[in-house]
């Protein structure tokens, strides 16, 4: 199993048969280096969003006229990029579990806002999500845009998930600190990797808050386009 940040919320997750793009925020992405965009994306089977907000959806209909894969997510978004864009997708939503080549993802709740800006306009772009994602015998918590939920206890008691990717910049999600806490309180996680902070001024946040309130928990912070094997 293979990840590379791509900097703010992206992630490329290699897992089973699939090269999935996690909210791939690419053009105009201030982190991300414009000349290694055609590795970033070499091989995707798919994309899979969290919200429908342009730093996580910027790229995803260009990549996936491009690249000619699906794009994955809540029933809304997906129905309406298949009507306005002719696009092949996945639609599915809270609950329910779809099979990427042999990885299985389940959407879950995030607590936070979804749009997509039409014509200068923000209009609905379905709810805000999550997924735990299984496969090669492990599970992986992508939290997506989230503040602290209650949500989580269950959501870690049912999903037992080893590894978490989590919002931490602040401002529009929780900072370090908080994201530390979820950790703590509601998770038993071996690997944190923190996400969405950095990308700008004010995201800035020190990893090491993370670090410190996580003892005997592994959390990477890799650069940007730098490949973990978890």
């Amino acid at each position: 199993m293979k990840l590379t940040w791509l900097g703010h919320a992206g992630f490329r997750l290699e897992i089973e048969g699939a090269v999935i793009l996690i909210d791939p925020w690419l053009t105009g992405n201030p982190v991300f280096p414009a000349d290694r965009r055609d590795e970033a994306v070499r091989g995707a089977t798919h994309i899979l969003l969290t919200h429908g907000h342009g730093d996580h959806t910027g790229d995803a209909v260009a990549l996936a006229k491009e690249l000619g894969v699906p794009v994955v997510g809540i029933a809304d978004l997906i129905g309406y990029w298949g009507e306005s864009e002719g696009l092949e997708g996945i639609g599915f939503n809270k609950g329910g579990t779809v099979d990427l080549n042999g990885a299985k993802v389940t959407m879950v709740n995030a607590s936070h806002s979804s749009s997509l800006m039409v014509d200068g306009k923000p209009v609905y772009a379905g709810h805000e999500s999550g997924y735990m994602i299984r496969g090669e015998g492990r599970t992986i918590y992508v939290s997506g845009d989230t503040d602290i939920m209650a949500d989580m206890a269950w959501m870690a008691e049912l999903h037992r998930p080893e590894i978490g990717i989590l919002c931490a910049g602040g401002h529009y999600t929780m900072d370090m600190e908080r994201a530390a806490w979820a950790a703590k309180r509601y998770f038993d996680f071996r690997t944190v990797i923190p996400c969405h902070y950095d990308t700008f001024p004010l995201l800035k946040q020190d990893p090491e808050v993370m670090r410190r309130a996580l003892p005997g928990v592994d959390v990477l912070t890799p650069e940007v386009m730098e490949t973990v094997e978890l």
